[in-house]
Order: structure tokens, then C-alpha cells, then sequence
């Protein structure tokens, strides 16, 4: 007779995960063991844009499949050079290296400017910023509570405030080499800076020969409206990273760069394994292809859908509600328990996510339809009204605007 716990996991603590698990996953719904249905507004973190069980990406999976799953990067590969085709139009930029994880493209980014900076090795980062979990793109992440238990660091990273140019040119010494960053802070709450402020940052790396490093990771893939978000400051990074989104749930990652940095990079300096996966490359392809103008029109009439849906609620618990197309943040008063209101949303069969301080995390998929987006406003509304953190007067109100 077995005596194991039937619950014990064996998997390593690395995530406090919820007992909800999903079986399947269709449009912008997900379906739990039970049957239930979901609304997916998160996306599993702004990875699945395009949507659960897209037919058009599973035979675009199943079709390489039925091929090849797997090569060395030692030999060509048609696929990898049509998606970094793809990838340098959509960008503006000249050269693509590719690996499987977020992580993985910033760490490579890190050392392509280092190995491009010939000697030189300071990078500035921004306070808040979040660029992986790995030792080098950990250490780039200033957020302390990332660091702990992890120390000594990766040296080489300078810390200054986000949206502070100031600070930028204060920190830049005859070391620095770069500057890298998001331009959304997604894991610090979806923290958006002012408008001139990528235009500013670019200027300061011109007159001090420094590369800008663009942490698309999240940002990416059309999420905020714009194939890049960069984009919407009309200037050029000489390094972007970019995963998640690129093979809508398929493991993934990019760096894309200029010609002056791939000109420093040469063969045995740099590599990965699995990266460029055919299978993912395939999908990938495909994602790029089918995020159209017409996609992105979505993203932005749904997020001025949403964002005044939620503001016209007027609701003295929400302190500020920031947005940029469809990465959506929702930042309470301190007395709101954000992370129980996400616990409830679930409950209530909507899927969410938190971030930052007190900030409820919305990450709808591109293809979310105004149908969505009511269900998601009353069904926000309605939580907050079973919480009392809304009374019904002002729910009322709520529904007649």
C-alpha cells in the first residue's frame, strides 16, 4: 500500500501557485479541470497575444512538426533567416541572434555591449526595472528584494531612478558603455514614463557613443499598441530583447541589434542550443505575420475601451489607472489588498494578474473583442460590490455611465 502524500509536489518552490488548474485554452478563455470557463486577461504574462488554440499557429506548429523538431545552429536554417528578416523590418534594425527565454535575450545583450565596448563595461539600469532572473540579468534588475540571498553580484550595473534623465547623465563615466531599459516598466506596475523621456535617453547615448538597450521583453510583439513600444517615441535602440509574445506561448527570445554592434560579435562568443527552435520559429513566423495593422487598431480602440469603462466608475479606491494599448495597470489605495482582488477576480472566473505596488496587472490578448471587455468591467464591477469596497449606490451609478 503507497503511504506518499498525494499532495506533495515535487517540483521546487519557485512560484506560489494557485490550486486553479487549466486543461484548455480557446480565444481569450481558458477552461479549468472542472469545466469552468475563464476569461484570460492576462495571457500568462503578455505570452499568448494572438490568443488560445489560434488554428492557423497550431498547423504552422504541426506542420514543422511533422518535419523536424530540432537542428544544430552549426548548420542553416531558411525558417531563422525569414523570421530575423521579418524581425529587422518590424524594428528597423539590421541583425537578429535568437535563444528561448526573456532572460536569456538580455543576458546576451549585456555581453554583446560589452564584448562591442571593448574594455568598457558599466551599464546603467533603472531603479524597478525587472530584466530576468539569471545572474546577469538579474543584476541588471535593481530591485533588491530580486537580490536577496544572491549576492555578490554581477558588477558592472549602475542603478538610477527611472524617468530621470538627470540621473542617467550624472552615472555615465569613461566605463559606461550603455544604457538599458524598459520603456514600460511592466513588474514594477506598469510604470509609463513621461513622453519625451526614450527621446531624451537616446539623445544622452549619442553624444556619450553609448548603446541603448531596449527591454521589449514584455513590451513587445504589439502589446502596447505599436509592434515595438519604443515606437511610439519615433526613435531607433542600437539593441532590442525581445520574447514572450514572439511565439504566443512557445518558448522564444531575440536580441535584434545594429550593424556596429553584430560587426563585434564572431563565432564561438556566443551561442545557444535550443535557440531558433524550428518548431518555435515556425510559429513565430507566423505570430509576426498575423500581428497586421489591423491587429494593432484592435489593441488600441480596446484599450480606450477598457481604460474609460474603468475610469468612468470614478472610485475613490483606484488611485490611478495607466495604460499603453493593451498593458494595463489599475493602482489602488494602500487599503485595497490588490492580490486578494485578483484571488476574487479568479473566483469569479477572470484572470488577472498583480504587479508593482498595489496594482492590478491587465494584459488582455490583441485579439480581445468589445464583447470581452464588458464581461471583464462587470465582472470587476461586481467584485468590487461583493467585497463592499464599492457600495451599491456607487455600482449603480457605475452601470448607468
Amino acid at each position: 500500500m503507497s503511504t506518499k502524500n498525494e499532495n506533495k509536489s515535487y517540483q521546487v518552490n519557485t512560484y506560489k501557485r494557485n490550486e486553479v488548474e487549466f486543461v484548455k485554452g480557446e480565444g481569450v478563455y481558458l477552461f479549468g479541470k472542472a469545466g469552468n470557463k475563464y476569461l484570460d486577461f492576462l495571457c500568462g504574462i503578455a505570452v499568448t497575444g494572438l490568443g488560445h488554440k489560434n488554428k492557423k499557429l497550431i498547423n504552422a506548429a504541426v506542420n514543422q512538426i511533422d518535419n523536424l523538431w530540432h537542428v544544430s545552429n552549426l548548420f542553416t536554417s531558411t525558417p531563422q533567416e525569414n523570421l530575423a528578416k521579418k524581425l529587422c523590418e518590424k524594428s528597423g534594425l539590421d541583425k537578429v541572434f535568437f535563444c528561448n527565454t526573456g532572460t536569456e535575450a538580455n543576458e546576451a545583450a549585456i555581453k554583446f555591449a560589452r564584448k562591442f565596448g571593448k574594455g568598457k563595461s558599466n551599464i546603467i539600469t533603472t531603479n524597478g526595472g525587472f530584466h530576468g532572473r539569471t545572474y546577469g540579468s538579474l543584476s541588471a534588475s535593481a530591485q533588491e528584494k530580486l537580490w536577496e540571498g544572491f549576492y555578490p553580484l554581477t558588477p558592472g550595473f549602475v542603478n538610477v531612478d527611472y524617468n530621470n534623465i538627470d540621473a542617467i547623465k550624472n552615472a555615465i563615466d569613461e566605463n559606461t558603455i550603455a544604457v538599458m531599459l524598459e520603456p514600460i516598466q511592466g513588474e514594477n506596475g506598469i510604470v509609463i514614463p513621461s513622453e519625451n523621456y526614450l527621446q531624451e535617453v537616446r539623445k544622452v547615448c549619442d553624444e556619450n557613443n553609448l548603446l541603448m538597450i531596449m527591454d521589449e521583453i514584455q513590451t513587445g510583439n504589439g502589446r502596447t499598441g505599436k509592434y515595438f513600444a519604443y515606437q511610439h517615441s519615433s526613435i531607433l535602440p542600437d539593441i532590442v530583447t525581445l520574447a514572450k509574445g514572439i511565439a504566443n506561448g512557445l518558448p522564444l527570445g531575440a536580441v535584434i541589434c545594429s550593424d556596429k554592434v553584430a560587426e563585434a560579435i564572431t563565432p564561438g562568443c556566443h551561442g545557444s542550443t535550443f535557440g531558433g527552435n524550428p518548431i518555435s520559429i515556425s510559429v513565430a513566423n507566423k505570430v509576426v505575420e498575423l500581428i497586421s495593422s489591423e491587429v494593432l487598431d484592435n489593441v488600441n480602440s480596446m484599450s480606450k475601451l477598457l481604460v474609460e469603462n474603468i475610469k468612468s466608475e470614478n472610485l475613490s479606491i483606484i488611485k490611478e489607472v495607466r495604460a499603453k494599448g493593451l498593458m494595463i495597470g489599475i493602482e489602488f489605495i494602500e487599503s485595497i489588498d490588490v492580490k486578494n482582488l485578483a484571488s476574487k477576480l479568479l473566483e469569479n472566473k477572470v484572470v488577472v494578474g498583480t504587479a508593482g505596488n498595489n496594482v492590478l496587472r491587465i494584459l488582455p490578448p490583441l485579439i480581445v473583442e468589445e464583447l470581452h471587455i464588458s464581461q471583464f468591467i462587470n465582472t470587476f464591477k461586481s467584485v468590487l460590490l461583493i467585497e463592499n469596497l464599492i457600495t451599491k449606490q456607487s455600482e449603480e451609478l457605475c452601470h448607468q455611465n
